[in-house]
């Protein structure tokens, strides 16, 4: 049984009081860094001044499946490879956001947008493009592409 290549991630989030007059707060994804186990288990905050505040959320597990070899493929070659995290809100504290997950599949992203969920990319490092490069490399194969006759040439019934 193959053993699934996975690495470990932080996603830092940051909240911005009122961000604009139609928001009481905003937020974003920050940065998203390797989890070599320094960061702890527990979500904490990390600064808050009132205005702006920093909240590190370590422990997320990416993890890379063959079936989404064509998602990393077009992450590798849009021209800038990044992390996709798919975050949420507290409907009962709306001051309160966390990551639910994080991906490198454009596939998957794609899906969650498509069910509505938030997600947000931050820029991927170099030493884990490599990574993922290799696995993409080793597992992605384009499926032949295959020349289509154009309805002209068919004949009436088949078209």
């Amino acid at each position: 049984m193959e053993r699934t290549p996975s690495l470990h991630a932080a996603v830092l989030i940051e909240r911005r009081r009122q961000p604009n007059r139609w928001e009481a707060w905003g937020f974003r994804i920050a940065d998203v860094l390797l989890d070599e186990g320094l960061f702890g288990e527990a979500p904490r905050q990390l600064r808050d001044d009132g205005h702006l505040a920093q909240f590190l959320f370590p422990g997320l597990t990416v993890s890379l499946h063959r079936d989404e070899a064509e998602g990393y493929y077009l992450n590798l070659t849009s021209g800038a490879p990044v992390w996709f995290v798919m975050w949420r809100c507290s409907d009962a504290d709306p001051s309160q956001a966390w990551p639910e997950m994080v991906t490198l599949s454009y596939n998957e992203a794609g899906r969650l947008l498509d069910a509505q969920e938030r997600v947000d990319n931050v820029p991927l490092p170099a030493d884990v493009t490599a990574w993922l490069q290799a696995y993409t490399d080793a597992h992605y194969r384009p499926e032949p592409k295959q020349r289509r006759r154009p309805a002209s040439f068919r004949a009436p019934e088949r078209r």
